[in-house]
């Protein structure tokens, strides 16, 4: 079933049915009432069409140049850009064929030659007094607005999700480094406690029942202490470091929009340790960000490619960057993204690509090697 569920969807048809049929009557058009009602209706009714713009656009400009030949003065053509509006506003990826359709809509009248006729008033379908340049404008603002329209809710949503995603980033990275915190502070602290209590008790060999149970106490309380420590770190670390590779396409899906599509490409996979695999999404998730955001990009490409011994990472951008712009200055971002590769035990690597854009590639190894264990989230509890 084309028309939607909801009888509120069918308002701005029923609307659009009753103005244009009020108008013609108001104005005088030589046809009788029921003419005039029935073609209202059909000119309007695709208004309602919600989970199919386009073929209601069409349905609606047929009737809109069917109308205006057959009732000369009918303004049916303006329910027919309404129409037009609608489809490019919900199908953008659509509006090429949307605004063929508009400008046909109001441009055949005058291509066939019934502009010159005497019985056939310039205002055809709701056009107006000059031919051309009149009906080339109707046919292309209704589907331009609408396009328009629908890129700035796009925009908005996106920059939604991108705040989203940022808030989650800064919430990860701040429990990663209250998770070494806790590490470096209180396992150490506890650790101790245990050297003392051991040293004490082989110092104490032939201390009383009493000492050796008070001592074993100890030993045993700041042990499990420990053990408990290094479990609240754990799931600490796992909420904080749960973001993986695998993860990537499923960002791309929420940072993606009509006006900045967002593709992954990816060659060879498997398993990575948990730092370097952590570590790359994010490097990706960084440069995502910094695409969408900052780089006025209108297309953005992510390719992944993994082998046994690196994970190479790539986002290219169509951004306005151009080669001779020189290198992008390092703010607190890029610093972050060339820091995590470098402890990671890769590298980073940030340039304009011709003929414009920006292009991020980092290589991470598979063993990150002893400098992993400096990373935020890397240390050992």
């Amino acid at each position: 079933m084309i028309f939607p569920a909801r009888p509120t969807r069918l308002l701005p048809a029923i609307t659009a049915a009753v103005a244009v049929t009020g108008v013609a009557w108001l104005e005088g058009a030589r046809a009788s009432p029921a003419v005039l009602a029935a073609l209202g209706v059909a000119v309007a009714a695709p208004l309602a069409w919600h989970r199919a713009p386009v073929a209601g656009a069409a349905v609606s400009a047929v009737v809109a140049l069917v109308g205006g030949t057959a009732v000369p003065g009918w303004s049916g053509g303006l329910v027919a850009a309404a129409a037009c509006y609608l489809a490019a506003y919900r199908r953008p990826q659509r509006a090429g064929t949307v605004l063929a359709l508009s400008v046909l809509c109001f441009q055949l009248p005058l291509t066939v030659g019934v502009e010159g006729r005497e019985d056939v008033p310039a205002r055809l379908i709701g056009v107006g007094g000059t031919p051309l340049t009149q009906a080339l404008l109707m046919g292309i603002a209704p589907v331009a607005v609408g396009y328009a329209m629908r890129l700035r809710r796009d925009r908005a949503r996106q920059a939604v999700l991108l705040r989203d995603a940022e808030a989650v980033r800064i919430m990860a990275e701040e429990r990663t480094v209250i998770a070494r915190e806790v590490h470096d502070a209180v396992g150490h602290h506890l650790t101790a406690i245990r050297m003392q209590a051991n040293a004490a008790r082989h110092v104490l060999g032939g201390a009383s029942p009493v000492v050796r149970r008070v001592l074993d106490t100890i030993d045993d309380s700041a042990s499990s202490a420990l053990e408990e420590v290094r479990t609240v770190l754990a799931m600490l670390r796992e909420a904080a470091d749960g973001a993986r590779l695998t993860e990537v396409e499923a960002l791309a899906g929420r940072l993606s929009a009509p006006s900045c599509p967002v593709t992954v490409e990816r060659h060879g996979g498997g398993p990575l340790p948990g730092l370097v695999d952590h570590g790359a999404y994010r490097l990706v998730q960084e440069a995502l960000t910094n695409a969408v955001r900052h780089a006025g990009a209108s297309r953005v490409h992510v390719t992944i490619r993994q082998d046994d011994r690196a994970v190479a990472l790539t986002v290219e951008d169509d951004g306005p960057g151009r080669p001779d712009d020189g290198p992008p200055v390092d703010g607190h971002g890029l610093r972050g993204m060339r820091e995590r590769a470098r402890l990671l035990g890769g590298s980073l690597d940030i340039a304009a690509r011709e003929p414009r854009g920006w292009l991020v590639r980092a290589t991470l190894p598979v063993d990150p090697g002893p400098a992993a264990g400096d990373h935020p989230g890397g240390g050992a509890a």
